[in-house]
């Protein structure tokens, strides 16, 4: 089983070399896992991954964008960047964010689209492994301000699947887009729960 079945399109962001791109799929393939798919032919988008479960999405997810050799910018709690972890978060395109203040990260991340001819922004939009009622809507008000599309992509972890969903368009409502974003997540579970 080939641990990537889809490949990037010529407008992807990439990085990386033969032997990291050969590392990441062989840290998929020992895991049994596989992306499937179809990645959009787009320079600029949001990419939101759910469920996020447990800290092994970050394993795999890591493993998935070093095997495509896409680089991607992607937001983390600080706490995730003490010591050498993170150090290893930043060199793969990770930056910090204090949760308590998060003022301007909106901004901050629409102000990076606008300076970048290409760009893709990787955010789980549940913003913790644990069990939430209502996503945040931070990564919606980010492709708004940007006026970029959402690409939506999950984790399956009965079948060991990273998915590529559908590129969707944000509209003036959060509430309708919201709704529609999280009925095609349904069907999807992750290490420890599934979305709701």
């Amino acid at each position: 089983m080939k641990p990537i079945a889809s490949e990037l399109p010529a407008s992807a962001p990439r990085t990386g070399n033969a032997f990291t791109r050969w590392l990441g799929r062989a840290v998929l393939r020992l895991g049994g896992w596989k992306v499937v798919g179809e990645f959009p032919d787009v320079r600029k988008m949001v990419v939101i991954v759910a469920p996020h479960s447990s800290w092994w999405d970050g394993v795999w997810g890591m493993a998935a964008k070093v095997g495509l050799g896409l680089r991607v910018l992607v937001i983390g709690k600080q706490e995730l960047f003490r010591g050498p972890l993170g150090w290893l978060l930043r060199h793969f395109g990770a930056i910090p964010v204090d949760r308590a203040r998060a003022h301007g990260v909106v901004e901050g991340v629409a102000a990076r689209f606008a300076n970048n001819d290409t760009l893709w922004f990787v955010v789980a939009p549940e913003g913790t492994r644990k069990h939430v009622e209502h996503w945040k809507s931070g990564f919606w008000h980010i492709a708004r301000a940007a006026d970029v599309p959402v690409l939506c992509v999950y984790f399956h972890y009965p079948e060991r699947r990273i998915g590529v969903g559908p590129l969707l368009h944000m509209t003036a409502d959060a509430k309708a887009d919201m709704a529609r974003i999280r009925a095609f997540y349904k069907p999807w579970m992750g290490k420890n729960r599934g979305t709701t």
